[in-house]
């Protein structure tokens, strides 16, 4: 299909964009890489008056250290692509999770052109980085032409493609506060045509031999929202992680959600699913700990 006619806006500044964001409000998009404005365009789910895009704008492509005295972590502008993360030096050594996680998503086109803050905008429940980022306690930081603000993922994720974005708003950046080069592990069920995850769990532990000091484990793609699973990390966090263990704590770990059932699975079978996955990638986070 052929969308909507649109006005299209290239800014050069973050004012300008945010300028034209104030004015046009509900009636305008913003536009990172594409790939997920851009189907919705052509469905015509999205009618947009003005599309303005962000690419012109400098200092929003770096991944970069956080400045002493704001942490040992690292900030992802909004035109960071997903093969940006995947490659970069920086996010292995201090994040492999969310490295593992950017070399998971669709294909190596979508990888090239898509962009992580682009992903978190559209909130996508079956999309991947949620689970890692609520994992890793990001921040998302959201400028307007009232100033900035940081949130943290987990309240900027409202909902299926719901978020705590005002219309004249947009993500500058995402903020991971601090170096978290601990053991981890992302596993999921693809979808087989979209890539998108059925199911996705991300984890990372911290290891003394064979017990866990610290445990994280997000999980999208069988609710509206991504989650964090707190009863989970609860009964792992200073236990020997043993596949009896890791079975028992496992075990219903949707308890108390509203899943989703779709043509790709149902609720019940979602619910089984996120139990698999989770003891799976666990158990090979503990596998990758060196001592």
């Amino acid at each position: 299909m052929i969308p909507t006619a649109f006005e299209y806006r290239s800014p050069e500044t973050i004012e300008e964009a945010l300028a034209l964001l104030d004015k046009y409000r509900e009636d305008a998009k913003v536009l990172s890489g594409g790939h997920s404005l851009i189907p919705a365009l052509k469905l015509r789910l999205s009618t947009p008056a003005v599309v303005v895009d962000l690419r012109r704008i400098p200092g929003l492509s770096s991944i970069e250290a956080l400045a002493p005295g704001e942490g040992d972590g690292f900030r992802i502008g909004a035109l960071v692509t997903h093969h940006d993360v995947e490659a970069s030096s920086l996010v292995k050594a201090r994040s492999p999770l969310l490295s593992e996680v950017a070399g998971m998503i669709g294909d190596v086109q979508v990888r090239n052109f898509g962009t992580l803050v682009g992903s978190i905008c559209n909130a996508d429940p079956a999309a991947d980085y949620p689970a890692a980022l609520l994992a890793l306690g990001a921040r998302v930081v959201i400028v307007s032409p009232r100033g900035e603000r940081a949130v943290p993922v987990g309240d900027f994720l409202q909902g299926c493609l719901e978020t705590a974005l005002e219309p004249e708003e947009f993500v500058r950046s995402v903020v991971f506060p601090r170096s978290s080069p601990a053991t981890a592990a992302y596993l999921k069920m693809r979808q087989s045509a979209s890539g998108f995850a059925i199911v996705g769990v991300a984890v990372q532990l911290r290891m003394k031999g064979a017990v866990a000091s610290e445990v994280d484990v997000g999980v999208t793609g069988i609710a509206e929202r991504a989650f964090i699973a707190t009863p989970l990390e609860d009964l792992l966090q200073g236990s020997e992680i043993t596949p009896e263990a890791v079975e028992e704590a496992v075990q219903g770990i949707a308890s108390g959600r509203e899943l989703l059932s779709d043509l790709h699975a149902s609720a019940e079978y979602r619910a089984h699913l996120a139990e698999v996955y989770a003891k799976r990638a666990i158990l090979l986070g503990a596998s990758r700990a060196v001592e």
